[in-house]
């Protein structure tokens, strides 16, 4: 493992332990060169995800991405990391589970407001907003409308 302060290729591995829900592994590093200390997390990867955008494009999965917007939607809302952690894991989860390494954008956008709705009303209200490209107050009432009816 590279040192990101030096560059130096030999770090030593000062601590291991699992993430709370067992998913990654936390290592706390120290680099022999310049005595820097930095964290590394590894994650199981069941296989790599390609992520085919609407417009057809084919970019590489990226969970920090996906964490990202997750983060975005549940800011200031009563969720702890943890939680959020898990709510991502639990995502990628379902996409490798699929079977598929093509996993179409629209598919994973279903996911985390399926996800969200359980989890915080707000936060699936913040997300559809932006996934949905709400442009008008309108799209917000016709949203919370549809959002209110029973299924």
């Amino acid at each position: 493992m590279y040192c990101p302060f030096c560059g130096h290729d030999d770090t030593q591995v000062k601590d291991s332990r699992p993430s709370e829900d067992g998913s990654a592994i936390r290592r706390r590093r120290f680099c022999t060169a310049c005595s820097q200390r930095f964290t590394t997390i590894e994650r199981v990867q069941l296989r790599e995800l390609t992520v085919i955008k609407s417009d057809g494009r084919r970019v590489p999965f990226d969970r920090d991405k996906l964490a990202h917007s997750v983060r975005i939607a549940l800011r200031k809302r009563p969720v702890q990391e943890e939680r959020i952690e898990r709510i991502v894991n639990g995502i990628v989860r379902q996409l490798e589970a699929s079977g598929e390494t093509d996993i179409p954008s629209k598919q994973i956008g279903e996911l985390v407001m399926e996800t969200l709705k359980e989890v915080d009303a707000v936060a699936y209200v913040r997300f559809a907003s932006v996934y949905r490209n709400f442009r008008e107050a309108k799209d917000f009432e016709t949203f919370l409308g549809e959002l209110g009816e029973p299924t």
